[in-house]
């Protein structure tokens, strides 16, 4: 793997937790969690290829702690398999405390990825210089 177009394709996000999206135990409702790490996960994967790459599969999504509203959430994708026609890239939210330095993970999950061409079919991955 070429762990240097790993490293530029790194993706940050960071997003604030207001209330409309928590569920009823003012926490961060699960499913806007699944879909904020897809998308980072759609970008770490794009970034890495610089192809149109579509999710194929959610791997084991892991939610440690529940993430209050009035926090910031971090969430980082990192390409973790490079191969033929897919990859897989992780994700991962970390909660930090608005007005401390407290800072915990709460949610990892995979997410695998194809590369695909104007047709819809898998392409081989590019392996950028």
């Amino acid at each position: 793997m070429n762990t240097e177009q790993i490293d530029r394709s790194v993706t940050r996000i960071f997003k604030a937790v207001f209330p409309e999206s928590t569920n009823h135990y003012d926490t961060l409702f699960g499913g806007t969690a699944m879909a904020l790490m897809d998308e980072v996960a759609f970008i770490t994967a794009t970034r890495f290829s610089r192809q149109k790459m579509v999710t194929v599969s959610s791997d084991r999504i892991d939610f440690k702690k529940p993430i209050p509203a009035g926090t910031i959430i971090e969430l980082i994708g990192t390409v973790s398999h490079v191969g033929n026609t897919s990859l897989k890239v992780q994700v991962e939210i970390f909660i930090e405390q608005m007005y401390s330095q407290l800072r915990e993970k709460a949610v990892t999950g995979e997410f695998t990825f194809v590369a695909i061409d104007e047709n819809k079919k898998p392409v081989a991955i590019q392996r950028l210089p």
